[in-house]
């Protein structure tokens, strides 16, 4: 059976460089650079496996995943994002996501993502050891961002803080003592 790959990347070197690294791995690949593409080519190629980005130009990959997973239920559906959460992954999977990895990703972990690689293990594995302060911070950030649907000015409101405060907080990526939610 072939394996078809559909890439839903708004930033089409990463989504080229992606196509060429998992043709490698044996997957036929398509790629598209936005959510309606996404839906359309997925209708039209049926990929058995899709890597989809959390953010698509101005849209959320988040809101793409119940759609995709009606259309291809049987789809091994990774997530990726440049700022990993939490929140965001917990959320991921209770939309339909059957996996969740930060960039940058290396093949073999993303190789195996698509693998179906269980994504418990990756949960077990950021439980296992406490989170420093920072990281606390942002993780409630980010669930507090969620439970605003992305709503800046309101999360600012909910969390006692000027709304350029969180911007800026937005704009850094975790602390460098993070873990990677990765499956390493």
């Amino acid at each position: 059976m072939t394996k078809k790959l559909l890439i839903i990347e708004d930033d089409i070197a990463l989504a080229s460089v992606l196509v060429r690294r998992m043709t490698k791995q044996g997957f036929e690949c398509q790629q598209c650079h936005d959510a309606t593409q996404g839906l359309l080519l997925a209708r039209q190629f049926r990929p058995t496996h899709l890597l989809l980005d959390m953010k698509l130009d101005q849209e959320n990959g988040l809101k793409l995943i119940s759609p995709l997973r009606q259309l291809l239920p049987d789809v091994v559906m990774v997530l990726l994002t440049g700022y990993a959460s939490i929140a965001t992954a917990v959320e991921a999977i209770r939309l339909g996501a059957d996996n969740y990895l930060a960039k940058p990703v290396d093949t073999q972990t993303l190789f195996n993502a698509l693998s179906t690689t269980p994504f418990d293990s990756m949960i077990e594995s950021l439980i296992e050891e406490p989170l420093s302060p920072k990281r606390l911070e942002w993780e409630h950030i980010q669930q507090v961002l969620n439970a605003n649907s992305g709503n800046v000015s309101a999360t600012a409101r909910q969390l006692g803080m000027h709304r350029r405060t969180l911007q800026r907080k937005l704009l850094k990526k975790p602390t460098a003592d993070h873990r990677e939610l990765s499956l390493a």
